[in-house]
């Protein structure tokens, strides 16, 4: 003991009694006393040679250590509360959720406890498991229930039990519940009174169902409503144009509208789609005071009438989408009545045309999105595109589609939208290199702008070298006379710009192909647009019910007769209704 050490005794010395420290810190808190079972212990011979190589000091240290380590595997989360851990879970995307209730039942208990969103696959059969369930996950507030065509939906019994278990769900979203009637709705309804978003898909509960959320629900904000069969279709043209009155010339016998009910004063949004009976939905759309957007996609019936109506009772409107449905520039001017809108989609509207443009710009001065699919009728361009520009500074994006606009209407919308940072240029035969030109001279805002299917060249684009200060992306396809030449050229003039250009997928431009295709590409580049890809004239085979929903709502496209295929449809309609 009393003996000097040398120097390379000590280092080794102090570097044993280190790793025999660590050693026995890791051997300590390791393996978990649960997971012992079955297991042989470690050797102890192994730990006893370290500890025979150090001295007392080190026997001291290690001591010291074993007393601070995790005994007997002891859970270090305990001291976290369950609101933290709670907060934690919900950081973690899904897959890291359900691994982490696996980790031991207080885990699984916050886990469920913590969860507010919940998606089930709504078969039949989860009806015996649908108690236990809710039991763990007894905060949901935001529900989805979808099932597949081919499976038997829950019922009405499933959907008592989970209105009972989940009072507060705020939101419910149903997909594919083909078993679903009046009955089971009206009854959750009842018990869920706090609802505020309703989303039905592929549905065949009917308008009382519906009436019992309106009648019940009274914080209800959002309703959208895609392909619901259970609604009956009889006279839905005279309800909507007697505004949902039931005088003599008012609904028929066994149709019943839809709303508004205790929600005409809370709803802000209604989507409906794919309905053959949109019209049935007038007096919702006209006794929802405080409705702010409006999304009418491939409803059959004239919509001018609630539109006006509508427009007479609201006009705090801030977003309309009205694709592929009836309208004509009479419903346009009732829009303009609506003088806080900001985003217009008027997407495959025939009948409408540069004068129910101008009467929107002129009095709607506040439009800050606006996208605009002409269907290549040529009945909006440059007159109805220049009042745009000059009565709408606050412009930011504008989509065009089958419209011939020029550069006299490109050079107004860029000298007076000083805000314009994303444009889109779609099936256009007279956007060319003079028009690239202007874009690239005056639009100093522009961020992102996309080309297709226009007659342009390289020497267009060259422009934007030196133009559009501000430019991010440019997307250019199938616009035949640009080359990989100008990309290049493009990107050593400005290293920091995106250039995307599809010339391996030029397909020959016809009257259907391009600007179906040019609208889904367009709803790539600016999420908000809504457009259909496929034409109408040919429905997908896979799909059949999409196809025979397409087949109802095609028409025969064409440059003159794109008009008068409204007026076939809707002197059909009444035929089609009687067959049904």
């Amino acid at each position: 003991m009393g003996q000097s050490l040398s120097v390379p005794e000590l280092t080794r010395r102090r570097s044993t009694r280190s790793f025999s420290r660590s050693f026995t810190t890791r051997l300590a808190s390791y393996p978990p006393k649960k997971s012992t079972a079955g297991m042989a212990p470690p050797s102890p011979h192994r730990t006893v040679e370290v500890e025979e190589e150090g001295d007392e000091e080190g026997r001291e240290n290690r001591n010291r250590s074993d007393v601070n380590a995790n005994p007997k595997g002891r859970d270090n989360t305990s001291e976290i509360p369950d609101e933290c851990l709670a907060l934690i879970f919900q950081s973690l995307v899904a897959a890291d959720r359900k691994r982490c209730s696996l980790v031991c039942k207080r885990w699984l208990r916050v886990e469920g406890q913590s969860r507010h969103r919940l998606s089930l696959n709504a078969q039949s059969e989860i009806l015996s498991l649908l108690p236990t369930l809710f039991s763990r996950f007894d905060s949901v507030t935001k529900l989805a229930l979808r099932c597949d065509r081919r499976s038997i939906s829950i019922g009405d019994d499933a959907l008592l039990i989970i209105s009972l278990r989940c009072r507060n769900l705020t939101r419910l979203k149903l997909r594919g519940c083909r078993e679903l009637t009046d009955l089971g709705i009206a009854a959750f309804a009842q018990n869920c009174t706090s609802l505020r978003k309703l989303s039905c898909g592929s549905c065949v509960f009917g308008a009382k169902g519906l009436n019992a959320v309106l009648r019940h629900c009274s914080s209800l904000e959002e309703i959208s409503i895609k392909r619901l069969r259970g609604i009956n279709n009889a006279n839905a043209h005279d309800i909507s144009a007697n505004g949902g009155s039931n005088g003599e010339n008012g609904h028929g016998e066994g149709a019943e509208p839809i709303g508004p009910g205790l929600a005409g004063k809370s709803l802000k949004s209604i989507c409906l789609k794919e309905l053959y009976n949109g019209q049935l939905f007038g007096p919702l759309i006209i006794g929802s005071k405080n409705l702010r957007t409006l999304k009418l996609i491939r409803c059959l019936g004239e919509w001018d009438r609630v539109l006006e109506l509508m427009a007479s009772s609201n006009n705090g409107l801030v977003e309309i989408h009205l694709e592929r449905i009836q309208v004509t520039d009479f419903g346009l001017a009732a829009i303009s009545n609506c003088v806080n809108l900001e985003i217009l989609h008027l997407v495959k509207t025939p009948e409408c045309s540069n004068l129910g443009i101008v009467s929107v710009a002129e009095r709607c001065k506040l439009l800050r999105k606006v996208h605009l699919d002409g269907w290549r009728t040529n009945r909006i361009g440059d007159e109805g595109l220049s009042p745009l520009g000059r009565n709408c500074p606050n412009l930011q994006e504008l989509v065009l589609i089958g419209i011939n606009s020029t550069k006299f209407s490109l050079d107004v919308i860029a000298s007076n939208c000083r805000s314009l940072e994303r444009l889109a240029l779609c099936s256009s035969e007279t956007i060319g290199d003079g028009e690239m030109a202007c874009i690239a001279s005056k639009c100093l805002a522009l961020k992102k702008f996309c080309i297709k299917s226009c007659p342009i060249s390289d020497n267009g684009l060259e422009a934007f070298a030196l133009g559009c200060p501000n430019l991010v992306k440019i997307k250019v396809k199938k616009c035949r006379e640009v080359t990989r030449e100008v990309v290049d050229y493009l990107k050593k003039a400005r290293e920091s710009l995106i250039v995307n250009l599809d010339a391996d997928e030029i397909e020959p431009v016809d009257a259907s192909a391009s600007e179906a295709g040019g609208a889904q590409d367009d709803g790539g580049e600016f999420p908000a647009t809504e457009i259909e890809a496929t034409p109408p004239q040919n429905p997908t085979r896979g799909n059949a019910r999409s196809s025979f929903f397409r087949s109802k709502f095609s028409f025969s496209f064409g440059r003159n007769v794109a008009a008068c295929a409204f007026r076939r449809w809707s002197s059909g309609t009444s035929n089609t209704n009687a067959n049904q």
